[in-house]
């Protein structure tokens, strides 16, 4: 948020849709609240989980305008992708920069169906009516960076576990580098471990021992199906990270942070950093942040921290489609009010004004009869003298105009005679050439039409075209058999096909060859 932008809300609300909790913060107090309603001076911002997005690289030429690139990203999307033609797709993107591809710029996109965000925020925009800014959750990790949070260089690998998705993301020297969402959300993870514990318990019960039992002092008896769930868990997440630091040409990761959205008492950066053989931490940050709670969701936290940092410290990728509308002045009917209101004061100044203007006028007035008098006889002089002169001016014109007029005939019909006698080609003679040429190219010949024309109004030259409709089962064939015309007729006509179709039913290629008669 620029500084402006700061002074002009009074407040920020940052949004989880997926369990719609809401977290109203002002002066880096939070406080959770269910009365979330729309205000003008509250700032709404809120996120996407890595799994509604798809979110690949891409390279574009360095050499396309800036005002071209959207266009460029949009379309190579697409074509790469092979996304759905049928989709207007919702699409975002961050430059990264890499050193070893001189010729390309390259990005970072991101990729939604906008009837998903439709889908997610339903509920939350009935009540907030506006959302300023929806970013994916993995770019709100910038902020640890931004603020230094972290100030540490090199690898860093980010764990989240949330209750409808769990995503993993890399930072190399504090930019981002990749994500991915993982099928261990808490919804996810309960099924697994009722599969593994052999028996259907409450979800409420799976989340409570997760929240408030510590693994290595508790007598549960779902601590060992616990135990073995995570160590899936972080099998996976081992899979992972070793195809990204191979894809990446990552040597070491520094060190992974790994947290879950619930307050809990397990330490899975302690079982991480067993399992994984990497330096694992929490997400237990020093975000400056003060609440009531004593526990608040980190995307939160991040989410407010995110909309203090300036453009230049952030990444920019807003997928908002509930955007606030303009500030009063600058909409169409805040502009007609204004309108309105100008047109009361002038209708109120000018009687004022043409009181004061009125003796004025009256005083020029009599000074311009006067000079009118004198120059009205002047006028009538010099139009009598410009009629005349009109009168033969028109006579001449019309005499000029008839010469002409017969001038254009008798040349014209010259030109037809001696076009006939001499320069009309026999169009029965050209067809039987082009016809042993198609033969020995085995292309065929589907029509001929000749036709000609007037080049134009003023020209009394005619154009000669022959269009011969052309069909080959190789499309090899037509364009060889028009290279041989070019070169044997270069100088007796002008070759053209716009471009050769290909029939699916028939298997057979169509083009239509258009000879100009030079």
């Amino acid at each position: 948020m620029s500084k402006k932008e700061q002074h002009s809300f009074s407040s920020v609300l940052s949004i989880n849709p997926y369990k719609g909790t809401y977290v109203n913060a002002v002066s880096n107090f939070l406080n959770e609240t269910t009365s979330a309603a729309y205000s003008k001076k509250q700032y709404v911002i809120s996120y996407l989980n890595t799994k509604n997005f798809i979110n690949s690289h891409i390279a574009v030429s360095k050499h396309i305008p800036k005002e071209d690139l959207y266009d460029a990203i949009y379309n190579k999307a697409y074509d790469e992708l092979g996304l759905d033609q049928a989709i207007i797709y919702q699409i975002q993107y961050i430059e990264t920069f890499n050193i070893l591809d001189e010729n390309n710029r390259n990005f970072h996109i991101f990729i939604i169906d906008p009837a998903i965000i439709d889908d997610v925020f339903k509920d939350v925009i009935e009540k907030v009516k506006y959302i300023d800014y929806i970013i994916p959750s993995a770019l709100l990790l910038k902020s640890l960076y931004s603020r230094d949070i972290i100030n540490s260089s090199g690898v860093h690998c980010f764990v989240y576990f949330q209750e409808n998705d769990t995503f993993i993301t890399i930072y190399n020297e504090r930019n981002f580098v990749y994500t991915k969402s993982i099928n261990y959300s808490f919804l996810q993870m309960h099924e697994r471990f009722c599969e593994i514990y052999g028996e259907m318990i409450e979800y409420e019960e799976f989340i409570n021992f997760l929240s408030n039992e510590d693994l290595k002092t508790t007598e549960s008896v779902y601590k060992t199906h616990i135990i073995k769930l995570y160590k899936e868990i972080f099998a996976n997440i081992n899979d992972i990270l070793t195809y990204v630091k191979r894809a990446l040409d990552i040597d070491k990761i520094e060190c992974l942070y790994i947290d879950t959205q619930l307050k809990s008492f397990i330490k899975l950066d302690e079982m991480a950093e067993v399992e994984l053989s990497i330096k694992c931490s929490s997400f237990n940050f020093d975000y400056g942040l003060k609440s009531k709670e004593s526990h608040v969701d980190h995307l939160h936290s991040l989410m407010y921290i995110y909309t203090t940092l300036l453009e230049k410290d952030r990444y920019e990728c807003n997928f908002t489609v509930y955007p606030r509308p303009p500030k009063f002045i600058k909409r169409e009917s805040g502009r007609a009010s204004l309108l309105a209101v100008a047109s009361l004061v002038l209708a109120f100044i000018y009687p004022v004004t043409y009181y004061t203007l009125t003796y004025a006028q009256s005083l020029q007035y009599k000074l311009l009869e006067d000079e009118y008098k004198n120059v009205h006889n002047i006028k009538i002089t010099r139009e009598a003298i410009v009629k005349n002169r009109e009168a033969d001016q028109t006579k001449v014109s019309t005499l000029l105009a008839k010469e002409e007029q017969e001038y254009v005939e008798k040349k014209n019909t010259l030109i037809k005679i001696h076009d006939v006698k001499v320069n009309y080609p026999m169009k029965a003679e050209l067809v039987h050439n082009l016809t042993k040429d198609l033969n020995s190219y085995n292309v065929r010949l589907e029509s001929a039409l000749y036709s000609q024309a007037q080049e134009s109004e003023k020209s009394s030259s005619l154009i000669k075209e022959l269009k011969l409709g052309l069909v080959s089962t190789n499309d090899k064939k037509i364009t060889d058999f028009i290279k041989y015309l070019t070169k044997v007729y270069k100088d007796k006509f002008h070759f053209s096909i716009e471009e050769i179709s290909y029939e699916k039913e028939t298997k057979l290629y169509f083009g239509e060859l258009k000879v100009n008669l030079l």
